[in-house]
């Protein structure tokens, strides 16, 4: 398991990336660290360069706090039922960034326009129904938007990323502002050629070892 101390230190500073690089602007936004049976997830309301690590809330699976004196982020249903559903995920990283936005504003996935669509795991980013935020509905429809996934928009609201580990998780959130930038910008022109299943597919599968060492 990794140190406790270490990861809340990785949440904060995932957090800090998330505003100084206007990945999810001003307060907006959480992030989360799955440390065995607890999540290490970020304060509701705390400005991100105030969050020291004792600030970051301990909660268990069900929801309840281990430990911390703040208030969970009230996206904190959302991070702990992905956490339930995914035995995979090591970190969540949810972001209002402004081209998922508008996507997630229109209820639009982000289709195969581009090969590198499938670094989120499948053929398309998908765009989870509408709930308001921090509900039970909302997490739920998260948690079916990612079946299959590591990423998927929220419609009218954001983006939400899963990872390993909470850079894993922080880089694909990235990846996944910067191909809804490039489909908005398609879409200025027109609607674009999408690859088909089976390139899709093949490109899925060579995304399973990228970036990992040879043994």
């Amino acid at each position: 398991m990794a140190d406790e101390a270490w990861l809340r230190q990785c949440v904060i500073d995932a957090g800090l990336d998330l505003a100084r690089t206007g990945l999810s602007p001003q307060r907006s936004g959480n992030v989360s660290a799955r440390c065995g049976d607890v999540v290490l997830i970020t304060p509701s309301g705390a400005a991100y360069e105030d969050i020291l690590p004792e600030d970051i809330v301990a909660l268990r699976l069900d929801g309840s706090v281990a430990s911390g004196r703040l208030q969970p982020s009230s996206e904190w249903p959302m991070h702990v039922a992905i956490y339930r559903a995914r035995e995979d995920a090591g970190a969540i990283v949810h972001a209002h960034s402004d081209h998922a936005v508008t996507l997630a504003v229109m209820k639009r996935a982000i289709p195969a326009f581009h090969y590198m669509v499938a670094v989120a795991g499948g053929s398309d980013i998908r765009c989870a129904p509408y709930a308001t935020f921090g509900s039970e509905a909302l997490a739920a429809h998260a948690v079916a938007a990612l079946e299959g996934r590591r990423a998927c928009l929220l419609a009218h609201h954001g983006q939400i990323a899963v990872g390993a580990t909470v850079e894993d998780a922080l880089h694909l959130a990235h990846e996944v502002e910067t191909l809804a930038g490039q489909y908005w910008r398609a879409l200025q022109i027109g609607e674009p050629e999408l690859l088909d299943a089976d390139e899709m597919a093949r490109v899925v599968e060579k995304f399973r070892t990228y970036g990992k060492p040879l043994f």
